[in-house]
């Protein structure tokens, strides 16, 4: 069984407190207004379809207000800072089953400017036989395309891919296109998913 792993909430962690926390401070806006804004204009930004700077143009929009070009760099900054942690127990597993010849692919919603800190920062993707990032492939979960997209670039069939994620509708996503699904909660419970897979042959 070939796995597909998903990033944040799988082999990185979601934003830190403190991470938001500064997201917020550079804005300089309302919390709830600055989160309902931030989340309502990422899915484009997430797969390519504007820039940073377009992105961040739009979420000042949305709260009324203007950010100059050095407060967009800020917030670029202050973003990536926020979702750079790793789970390194997934991160071991993943090579782990790398050296016992499982071939892993992964499938992450995430703009320009984070991926290419992880590809400076992480020598650990390397591993996966495929790395989809949404910017990339211009493909988002959970569109059926974004898995559709993994399928033939793993050239395996739907059945034959196991796709983990920690959001149930990810995971939804990738069954209705043929895949199996595993929602992400903790390694343990994922290696016992994973083995129950392999035993059925």
């Amino acid at each position: 069984m070939t796995v597909l792993f998903d990033m944040f909430g799988v082999l990185a962690r979601h934003q830190s407190v403190e991470g938001k926390d500064r997201l917020v401070r550079v804005a300089g806006a309302p919390v709830t207004a600055f989160w309902d804004a931030y989340w309502a204009r990422r899915h484009p930004y997430d797969r390519g379809d504007v820039t940073a700077e377009e992105y961040w143009n739009e979420v000042a929009q949305d709260l009324g207000v203007r950010f100059d070009r050095e407060r967009v760099n800020a917030l670029v900054e202050a973003d990536v800072a926020s979702w750079r942690e790793i789970d390194p127990t997934m991160v071991a597993l993943v090579e782990e089953l790398v050296g016992a010849g499982r071939r892993v692919g992964l499938l992450s919603n995430i703009p320009e400017e984070l991926a290419v800190h992880y590809e400076a920062h992480h020598p650990w993707l390397a591993h996966f036989h495929v790395r989809a990032f949404s910017c990339r492939i211009r493909r988002a979960k959970p569109e059926a395309e974004a898995y559709l997209w993994c399928r033939d670039a793993l050239g395996v069939e739907a059945d034959r891919i196991l796709f983990v994620d920690d959001r149930l509708e990810n995971v939804r996503a990738a069954r209705e296109v043929g895949m199996h699904g595993h929602v992400f909660t903790d390694a343990e419970l994922f290696v016992q998913e994973l083995a129950r897979w392999d035993g059925r042959g």
